[in-house]
């Protein structure tokens, strides 16, 4: 993300942080399965995006993002001014609703009978704010131009979960990762608390008792709750946050 905030130098702190750190959000949370959490960081970086525009428009940018009233409207009156660049005048007006449409109703629409989208839902959201994200580099950009199209083509490639989910059974899909950081990325896969047994058979692991030492020693350092008699782990705040470094350590 240093890279990011070095190329779109030229903007404000004020906007250039706020949408650079809303990025890191989106990818990690991505990363980690937590659709909604994604897709509400798709929502904030419209505004912050939409507030980059209109001050580039304006020639004065605001100290801070802020969302229109209507953002749809909002949106359409760019398409109107000209001296944007085409992406900015046509096609990010265009997605910004879009995403925003996503962060406001596609959640509050998953009942229970029907078929949770959230996974496709925020899978659209990182791939339109990654091509935006690449647009404002591109228009934006104060260092090389080298380093400029590094930073779009890393942005355009896929971002791929870490854990693998197929009805229930999940697996890490880093090769280097250590048994340590797959226990707790995949403890913080899911919403419930993790047992042993199905730990073990994630990470394919068949030593119960060298298995036991290290939840023990996570337990210990506060990153777990390991309870022994019922046999199933429990994140802890400490670890969770852990768990980001590893997302983004792996990224």
């Amino acid at each position: 993300m240093a890279e990011l905030e070095k190329l779109l130098g030229s903007l404000p702190t004020g906007l250039r942080t706020p949408l650079v750190s809303e990025y890191k959000k989106l990818t990690q949370n991505y990363m980690e399965h937590r659709w909604e959490p994604a897709e509400l960081s798709g929502g904030k970086i419209c505004e912050i995006v939409y507030s980059i525009i209109k001050g580039h428009v304006d020639g004065n940018y605001p100290s801070s993002p802020s969302k229109p009233r209507n953002m749809v409207i909002a949106c359409r009156q760019l398409e109107s001014e000209s001296s944007l660049p085409r992406s900015f005048q046509i096609l990010i007006p265009r997605m910004l609703p879009a995403l925003y449409e996503i962060r406001n109703n596609r959640g509050v629409g998953h009942v229970v009978s029907e078929i949770d989208a959230n996974n496709v839902d925020a899978t659209l959201v990182l791939t339109m704010v990654n091509w935006i994200m690449s647009e404002l580099v591109r228009v934006f950009n104060t260092g090389s131009l080298e380093d400029a199209q590094l930073a779009v083509d890393a942005l355009a490639q896929r971002n791929t979960p870490l854990v693998w989910d197929s009805k229930g059974f999940k697996k890490v899909l880093s090769p280097t990762m250590n048994l340590k950081d797959q226990i707790l990325l995949l403890a913080s896969s899911t919403d419930e608390d993790v047992t042993i047994q199905e730990l073990m058979e994630w990470t394919e692991s068949t030593n119960k008792t060298h298995y036991i030492r290290i939840l023990k020693a996570l337990h210990k350092e506060k990153l777990i709750h390991f309870d022994n008699s019922e046999q199933k782990i429990t994140l802890l705040p400490a670890g969770s946050n852990n768990v980001a470094s590893i997302v983004e350590s792996h990224a």
